[in-house]
């Protein structure tokens, strides 16, 4: 009962069911025998208990020993038959439900990878992740017991009820009058319970959430002298927590004996009416010993069949959560433009090729002249589909990194614009720095290039094309990004590296870790290159999991490199021998870098100075020196970033 009252019920239980069913309806063989195993466990168990009446009446009464021993093993092949069943539709129940959870974190998990950023920005990672924990486990737990026990429970009182009606109806009276008083109660006490339920989940949330809070705050807590208030508050969340908790226990601790009680009280009455019948004549005693084993029998399925309602309309409200979750619109990619390997022929003219040589291109698909949806050259069909089309030529349109924004406007909510009109270009080969106070659009533009979000107005274009008429995966992949809130993967520290280009060899991770600074301090670790990372890289310093961020993206061997903030956190002269290796890697490609330290980005071809969505200056770095204006001030110390 505990379990059946801590989560609210689910909104739309019929388009849940139906989308519960689509899975379960993946394996029918499986669920049609289990439902038929169960019926048969539970229908042995009925028809057992009716063949007292005529073991009493017909074999025990008239003292026919060897009829008695025959009716004996045929019911004790009847009941074996029962456990068998009841052990088959066990396992089966066990194979199938987990091969349906399986089935249900894999489609979240791979829908989950197609949902644009913006989704991730409007939900917390512990909410989304209680989709693949609590509400997947929950499914399984009701699959796993639920669904059977529901069936065989369903039968069980169905089947009982019409034998007592069967085997007496007035009897049947008492039976139902302490039936229905069962229900009431069940249904009284859980509303009881459903509501400090209700609540000690919004407590046990919040004292989560606070020892969350406090375990990564550890350091700031002690700087501040703060474990006495913070224990104290921990203290009020925890008596709290108790105080529901314990009122919660209490009401549903209390059903099943009460029902128990109920039951005995049931019992007890049956036996004394049914003795009076017994001794009157109504009834006889081979008929009243049947009836009085099925009054034993039916508070608790009774009980069962409630508490499995329960339990499945919760393990509903988790599958509705997952279901929304999946009936997310995935990110929109219309795009028809891809990117290749190219290699240059002789007469100086691109060629496709499998294999990297060196040098990537777009590949630019025409519509034949004869077609409806013919352009004028140049122009890329919208939504083309390119599998559907007949005798489509391409153009191969060298990658050179050429990025340019037209008067483009962008928010993240249409209400607040964050861009108001950006328009800059970045030559192929540039460094192209962004300045400006937190919350000017640096991070912005930069999310923008990689099509993160979709922009209000204006045009980007790269190297000439729309970048909305580019596969976002190919134009992410012509991409590398190094930002300042690093994230390695449980692994070793070759792994991460090699993230960046899976089918890199061990050589490049090598090459990529030297050009990064990297492969000195890899190679003081006692494991070297094949040290094991866990947390996040807790083992190493912010700067090393910073270096190893920048090894990462110049092994994926970047056309274009966006450098967010990525040396924030490392020393200046460390930070001068990245970028000249890094300026070795991107020789004739262009890099993005958003940068506090203004030191970063004094060798940038142009500087950009925003403040709130709009480029108020334009330069380089003597540029902007000699017009003394924002730029000025910010180099001068006269004014700082917020």
């Amino acid at each position: 009962m505990a379990r059946t009252t801590s989560y609210k019920r689910p909104k739309n239980t019929k388009k849940t069911l139906l989308q519960m069913f689509s899975y379960l309806g993946r394996h029918k063989k499986s669920m049609a025998a289990i439902a038929v195993l169960v019926a048969i466990s539970a229908l042995a168990n009925i028809y057992g208990t009716y063949l007292l009446k005529p073991v009493i009446n017909t074999y025990v009464l008239q003292k026919d020993i060897p009829g008695l021993i025959r009716m004996i093993l045929f019911m004790g092949v009847m009941y074996g038959i029962g456990a068998l069943a009841c052990f088959g539709y066990n396992q089966l129940m066990v194979r199938t439900s987990q091969t349906v959870v399986k089935e249900i974190r894999a489609d979240l998990f791979s829908h989950v990878q197609t949902l644009p950023l913006k989704y991730f920005d409007a939900h917390t990672h512990g909410e989304l992740m209680s989709r693949f924990t609590n509400d997947v486990d929950t499914i399984s737990e009701a699959l796993n017991n639920s669904f059977a026990m529901l069936i065989q429970s369903f039968i069980t009182v169905s089947g009982t009820i019409i034998m007592l009606l069967v085997l007496d109806a007035r009897l049947s009276v008492i039976v139902f009058l302490f039936l229905f008083l069962m229900v009431l109660y069940i249904r009284h006490n859980g509303k009881l319970s459903k509501k400090y339920f209700s609540e000690q989940q919004a407590y046990l949330g919040s004292i989560n959430g606070f020892v969350e809070e406090m375990v990564a705050g550890q350091k700031v807590e002690k700087v501040f002298n703060h474990e006495a208030q913070d224990f104290e508050e921990f203290c009020r969340r925890n008596e709290a927590l108790r105080t529901t908790s314990t009122k919660a226990l209490t009401y549903s601790g209390m059903t099943v004996p009460t029902v128990v009680a109920l039951s005995y009280v049931n019992y007890a009455v049956s036996a004394c009416v049914g003795g009076l019948f017994a001794l009157s004549g109504l009834t006889d005693l081979g008929t009243l010993a049947s009836y009085l084993v099925y009054v034993r029998q039916s508070a608790m399925p009774m009980n069962q069949f409630t508490q499995q309602i329960n339990f499945l309309l919760v393990a509903l409200a988790s599958a509705e959560r997952i279901f929304e979750m999946m009936d997310e619109e995935p990110e929109v990619d219309d795009g028809t433009v891809t990117l290749c390997n190219v290699r240059r022929k002789e007469d100086g003219s691109l060629e496709e090729c499998d294999e990297y040589c060196g040098a990537f291109a777009w590949k630019v698909p025409h519509l034949p002249a004869s077609s409806p949806d013919f352009q004028e050259a140049g122009r890329i069909p919208a939504r083309w589909e390119l599998r559907e089309a007949k005798g489509i030529t391409y153009t191969l349109v060298p990658l050179k990194g050429d990025v340019r924004f037209y008067d483009v406007v962008f928010g993240y909510v249409p209400e607040k614009t964050i861009l108001n009109g950006i328009s800059l270009y970045a030559k192929p080969g540039q460094k192209i720095a962004f300045v400006g106070s937190t919350g000017a659009g640096k991070t912005t533009i930069i999310n923008l290039i990689n099509r993160f979000y979709e922009i209000s107005g204006g045009t980007i274009l790269y190297d000439g094309i729309n970048i909305r008429d580019m596969k976002k995966d190919d134009l992410r992949r012509s991409l590398s990004m190094v930002i300042q809130d690093t994230h390695l993967f449980t692994g070793t520290i070759s792994d991460n590296i090699r993230y960046g280009r899976l089918s890199a060899s061990e050589e490049d991770v090598r090459e990529a870790a030297r050009i990064a600074n990297a492969d000195s301090f890899i190679r003081r670790l006692p494991n070297g290159y094949d040290t094991m990372l866990e947390g996040d890289g807790a083992n190493l310093s912010q700067g090393q999991r910073q270096l190893l961020a920048i090894a990462r993206a110049a092994i994926s061997r970047p056309p274009v490199l966006i450098l967010d903030e990525a040396t924030s956190s490392i020393d200046t002269r460390t930070e001068k021998l990245i970028e000249k290796g890094m300026d070795a890697l991107m020789e004739g490609r262009t890099v993005f870098v958003i940068a506090h330290r203004l030191s970063t980005v004094r060798n940038s071809k142009a500087i950009m100075v925003l403040e709130k969505g709009t480029i108020i200056e334009r330069g380089s770095h003597e540029e902007l020196l000699e017009q003394k204006g924002r730029y000025y001030q910010l180099y001068t110390g006269q004014f700082e970033l917020d």
